[in-house]
């Protein structure tokens, strides 16, 4: 049951229930609390939706939430109940198809989920069960299990580290899919459980957990565990976040552990932070619900102006009741208004198509196979990781053409996060690992000797040896030996073992094998003595006694150790700001110029002190931390107390400075964002001068970029107010002077954490001075690039939110790599991971995942670009082709006396947006490339051309609709005078409405077809194949509907109609005619939008298609040069023998374009060209004859032009 615990649990005020877990199951002896057992989830993990029960209800559900699915099944319905012109099929049908699509899209997906859970919830686990290890299943673990783990194995859920085969009681445990961090972190055992190293002492433990119920932070945990031993008072020890092993974690450099679990299923800690996407909206998404509005009150519109005017007509008796249609006794007692509505659903029924219902499931079709792209690109494939891109969701592909903001962070995703120690600065002097001569490291400031030749020169070496001694013991690095490959263990080299080091923090790790790389190896650490081997073979022991851990308030780490002669020594090392203002004396002005100089060359850098302690204050020093360590309220802030009171008085010893490098192409990649018009904002935690030196080296900031900044350095200095003030006054006075036509300044702005914190408060009611966000807003709007340092993972959503929300609503992007990114990627519009060094937590939480930074401007300038080209096409052009098709049925009921007649057989009605016009425009959105994947990586403008969803814009919108009603009238009134003198078949028969509808039908299906192959310019062999396909396949079904080919299937209305109105001189023409008629404005207004003002795209277009043509006539020329190099130098036997030259089997490639080895070369020496030489692509040409290979005039003609000159050079490109 849950109960409260008592007030010696540190933390415990917090606490609203408990939970009590027996370990092993086994009750408490009498007189220890009652034992109550109580229910816990077992550990099986669900992520699916469905079920097999409930799929389809629940399915349903959510489908017919959406309108247009809704609104379909209302009008299917109506078609049931009344009675209306057109058949139930026609709407049901098309609905039907979309339902079932959808269905099986997203049963799919959730069985993949149910895959994922299945292979999760069998794993196997080794449980302690009566002093035995049995194995089992993951999903059957209960809570109060004993588990043992064995290394690289993953915990299967929440457990308390009872014992560890490592003597210390410790285990090591890297949490990659938790929150990011591949490091290895260092857990403990329970002080009294950590001896027991066997299954049965294991088993004999008899104990009880009291903790809190499940809570989803993983870095807290409050508990308590009581354990019972014979006829003593029970043991109390309190559990914290050092004793708790997560679900999802995995065990290393430990052979096993034996922990109990805790929180199983669904409680563990990573259910808990498993936060489901919200579901994220693409402006596309968004245009056509806008669009589809318009559309549904044009259709309403329709329907009431139908209903009016049929019943104007009808207010003649003569009409109402003509005498070849008398009306029923029921229908004459109706009364009119119940008429009148039956009359507007009816009409409603019948302009209904007007709605493309099937768009939804062709743009969700095209979203689902055209995410494939991204992940079959093989120039987004990382050979390092072995893995290429990857899209977590499809439903934001044409987002990535629409960016306006890309948030990135720096470490990790900028950078390589591969730490290289490249120099230390001690008491002045600078020391670099490669500069090494005879054994002796060298200084830059004497490059001959180690020792400097001043009267101080021994107290620099025991410097030295103090700096390289504490960066070999300040750490908490951990040794593995190499692993053992055959029987042969790789570690051995030139008689000493080698190993790698594992660490929490890569810089340490980086500054350990800096030390290994000057002479200075770390060892291990064994029966807590810390083992160093120096520059001279000999192995130092220093006794570890106290390790005060970093953290990053107080931002260093300290160590307490004992030399083998008794002496106690503090080594500390921190960040610049924590650690000078704590030196009583060294160089501290020499290394802090050196400190600033690293910094501004965007070195990580830490600097290192040391101080001696006496006996008494040695164990003042253990006072204060045991009694720290055993308070059990308030114990961190206890602890924060002892470390300040401890870490004073050090000697400076000098400075480290470490490298995380640029990842490749990462300065050409922001610099192509730049110029598609993106602004590229780098958030970050480092210090601001580290931080602004990779963005210079990152080409975010130019050397020519006036830096504003706003930090805590400078508010301290002004107040915040007249600090925005003034940098708002300075880049709106630099707006106004671009305005009158002069150069305008590129702005770049450095923002801290605190001062951020400090803009984003609500309101500065103190001040009076209203909100500063729209100040600050203003700023960034008129800056390149912006830099936030020093900023926490929740102020990098804020930030992403507030640019978000700001009134021009612009589309974000946030790209990260660790787990700290997650909350930013989750709140832009688009959140892209990196698979990089930190795990895969924001690769998993992220909407799509790429190896690396440099594959972000493929994304986003080629894929991003093209997405949106297409489905913006795509959208529009479903709305078009709906409007051609349904307003010749609002025309017609002007012609039937409303009554509802319908111009299309119902076949017609009901396949025209599923079979007839629905691959060609699928396919289009596909593979249609306006222009080049090269031509778009190499004009990055182009992005701009596409922004701010200007494809889908009302007047774009207006104008595709315009020209559906257009071509619409063209369709009916063209046939309709074309038909107006009685058209006589070949028999002499007449025409009558059903061939009337059909060859409206026929130029409608022609058209819209043909309009789209007008605007493709990308063909392919299926290209043709689906539009002449679709084409041929309506002509197929209209003479197989109308009983031509199987007789037996014709149908009444229809029967013959299709091959009887082929066999008409004046339908073919009339089709012909108007089809032509049709798309002729739209080809005259792109010709003569091209020709007047043509966008960047369209010159882009006519350059390539330039290129292409003169790279055609370069082809020509280039094979008349090749056929007089081989009269001149004519080919050896081996060529025309089929064969390749020995020497050049394997080392030569074949060059492309050349006569290469294996073809036969048979040279024209008929028409010789004189003198010709051929280097690198530049030809000296002194005479030309003709060629027989160039066949026409104008390609003789343009040769001849150029090359008039008889000296004359050109380039062949």
């Amino acid at each position: 049951s849950c109960c409260s615990l008592c007030s010696t649990c540190a933390g415990e005020e917090n606490w609203v229930d408990s939970r009590t877990v027996y370990i092993g199951h086994k009750e408490p002896p009498p007189g220890a609390e009652a034992y109550i057992p109580q229910r816990y989830p077992d550990n099986r993990i669900v992520s699916s939706k469905y079920t097999f029960w409930n799929f389809i209800p629940k399915n349903l559900f959510e489908q017919f939430r959406r309108i247009a699915n809704f609104y379909f099944l209302v009008i299917f319905l109506v078609q049931l109940i009344i009675d209306t012109p057109t058949s139930p099929v026609t709407s049901g049908l098309p609905l039907f198809f979309v339902i079932t699509v959808t269905a099986i899209k997203q049963g799919y997906e959730d069985w993949l989920r149910h895959k994922a859970d299945c292979s999760i919830n069998e794993c196997p686990v080794d449980v302690v069960q009566q002093e035995k290890v049995v194995r089992t299943q993951s999903h059957k673990l209960r809570v109060g299990d004993i588990v043992m783990v064995r290394e690289d194995e993953t915990f299967p859920c929440d457990l308390i580290f009872l014992s560890s085969s490592r003597d210390d009681g410790t285990c090591y445990v890297t949490t990659t899919s938790l929150d990011g961090e591949s490091s290895h972190k260092t857990y403990y055992a329970v002080p009294d459980t950590m001896a027991f190293k066997t299954e049965q002492e294991v088993d004999s433990l008899h104990a009880t957990i009291e903790c809190e119920q499940p809570q989803p932070d993983l870095y807290k945990f409050v508990g308590r565990i009581n354990i019972y031993k014979d006829k003593e008072e029970p043991v109390s020890r309190t559990l914290g976040a050092e004793n708790l092993l997560l679900r999802g974690a995995t065990l290393k450099n430990t052979h096993h552990i034996y922990a109990v679990a805790v929180y199983t299923g669904m409680e563990t800690k990573m259910a808990l932070n498993y936060q489901s996407k919200s579901q994220k909206r693409s402006a596309v998404e968004k245009s056509m619900n806008a669009f589809l509005i318009v559309y549904l009150c044009i259709l309403i519109s329709k329907a009431v102006i139908n209903t009016v005017l049929k019943y104007a007509w009808q207010w003649s008796p003569d009409r109402d009741e003509p005498w070849y249609n008398h009306r029923t006794e029921n229908e004459r007692q109706r009364h009119v208004v119940i008429r009148a509505f039956t009359d507007f659903l009816a009409f409603m029924v019948l302009f209904n198509y007007i709605i493309p219902v099937s768009m939804y499931v062709t743009v969700e079709m095209q979203k689902f196979l055209g995410s494939y792209f991204i992940t079959w690109d093989e120039e987004m494939f990382d050979e390092e990781l072995g893995q290429g891109a990857q899209v977590n969701t499809s439903d934001l592909n044409e987002e990535l053409g629409q960016v306006e903001y890309v948030f990135t962070d720096k470490t990790g995703t900028l950078t390589e996060n591969n730490m290289e120690f490249i120099e230390c600065c001690v008491d002045g002097n600078v020391y670099i690992p490669h500069a090494i001569c005879n054994g002796q490291i060298l200084s830059a400031a004497s490059s001959i000797d180690m020792i400097d030749s001043s009267p101080g020169g021994i107290r620099v070496l025991s410097k030295l040896d103090l700096f390289f001694r504490a960066l070999c013991l300040c750490h908490t690095v951990q040794v593995k030996e190499e692993e053992t490959v055959d029987g042969i263990k790789r570690g051995i080299h030139q008689g000493r073992p080698t190993s790698f080091y594992i660490s929490s923090s890569p810089d340490e790790v980086a500054l350990v094998e800096g030390m290994k790389r000057l002479g200075y190896t770390y060892l291990r650490l064994k029966d807590n003595y810390m083992e160093i081997l120096n520059k001279d073979d000999e192995i130092e022991r220093f006794e570890l006694l106290h390790v005060l851990n970093f953290d990053s308030v107080r931002r260093r780490m300290s160590v307490i150790v004992k030399s083998i002669s008794g002496e106690y020594l503090m080594f500390c090392k921190g960040a610049d700001s924590s650690i000078f203002p704590r030196v009583v004396s060294g160089k501290v002005e020499q290394v802090k110029a050196h400190v600033e100089q690293n910094a501004v060359e965007g070195l990580r850098t830490l600097c290192v002190a040391y101080r001696r302690l006496s006996e008494s204050e040695y164990q003042e020093a253990c006072h204060y931390l045991t009694e720290a360590k055993l308070a059990l309220q308030d114990r961190e802030q206890r602890l924060a107390q002892a470390y300040d009171v401890i870490e004073r008085d050090f000697v400076l010893l000098g400075a480290t400075a470490v490298e995380d490098r640029l990842q490749e192409k990462a300065a050409d990649t922001i610099e192509s964002l730049h110029k598609a018009g993106i602004k590229v904002w780098v958030l970050t935690g480092d210090k601001m001068e580290t931080a602004a030196a990779t963005c210079y080296a990152s080409k975010l900031f130019r050397r020519s970029t006036q830096i504003l900044e706003l930090t805590k350095k400078r508010t301290k200095e002004q107040s915040l107010h007249d600090v925005l003030f003034e940098l708002n006054r300075t880049v709106l006075r630099q707006r106004s002077i671009s305005g009158y036509g002069m150069d305008c300044l590129d702005f770049g702005l450095i923002i801290d954490g605190a001062t951020l914190s400090a803009v984003l408060k609500p309101s500065q009611e103190v001040s009076g001075h209203g909100n500063y966000r729209e100040i600050f807003l203003e700023i960034c709007r008129n800056c390149s690039a912006v830099l936030c340092c020093r900023m926490a993972p929740l102020q990098k959503a804020q930030i992403v939110k507030l640019i978000k929300s700001s009134k021009e609503h612009p589309i974000t992007l946030a790209v990260g790599d660790g787990a700290n990114d997650v909350s930013m990627i989750l709140e832009a519009h688009v959140g892209i991971g990196i698979m990089g060094k930190e795990g895969r937590q924001a690769a998993r939480n992220s909407d799509y995942a790429i190896p690396k930074f440099k594959h972000l401007k493929k994304m986003l300038l080629v894929h991003g670009h093209y997405y949106y080209i297409r489905i913006a096409e795509l959208v529009q052009y479903f709305f078009y082709k709906n409007v051609c098709f349904i307003f010749p049925q609002f025309l017609y009921q002007f012609f039937c006396g409303f009554s509802q007649q319908p111009l299309y057989d119902t076949a017609y009605l009901t396949l025209y947006n599923i079979s007839f016009t629905s691959l060609p425009i699928l396919l289009y959105s596909l593979v249609e490339q306006h222009v080049t994947i090269d031509t778009l990586k190499r004009e990055p403008s182009l992005y701009r051309d596409i922004a701010k969803n200007s494809l889908l814009r009302w007047p774009v919108f207006l104008y595709w609709t315009c020209l559906g009603v257009f071509d619409a009238v063209i369709f009916f009134f063209g046939a309709y005078f074309l038909f107006d003198n009685t058209t006589f078949t070949s028999n002499g028969q007449m025409f009558g409405n059903w061939t009337f509808g059909t060859l409206i039908f026929t130029v409608l299906v022609f058209t819209v077809t043909l309009k789209l192959a007008l605007d493709t310019r990308h063909w392919t062999w299926i290209n043709h194949f689906v539009i002449w396909g679709s084409l041929l396949f309506y002509v197929i079904f209209s003479l197989l509907w109308g009983g031509i080919i199987w007789p037996f299937l014709n149908y009444q209305r229809m029967y013959y109609v299709f091959m009887q109105m082929l066999s008409s001189g004046p339908a073919w023409l009339s089709i012909i005619l108007l089809i032509t008629v049709s798309l002729l404005p739209d080809v005259i207004k792109k010709v003569l939008c091209r020709a007047i003002c043509p966008t960047a795209t369209e010159r882009a277009q006519r350059e390539a298609a330039a290129w292409r043509r003169g790279r055609a006539d370069s082809s020509v020329l280039s094979s008349i040069l090749q056929r007089q190099e081989h009269r001149l130098h004519p080919p050896p036997p081996w060529c025309c023998r089929n064969a390749v030259p020995p020497q050049l089997q394997s080392s030569s490639p074949e060059t492309p374009g050349s006569s290469g080895g294996g073809r036969r070369v048979r040279p024209d020496l008929s028409q010789p060209l004189h003198a010709s030489s051929v280097r690198g692509g530049v030809c000296l040409l002194r005479s030309w004859t003709g060629d027989p290979c160039v066949k026409t005039k104008k390609q003789q003609k343009h040769l001849k032009m150029s090359l008039s000159s008889p000296l004359q050079e050109s380039r062949i490109y």
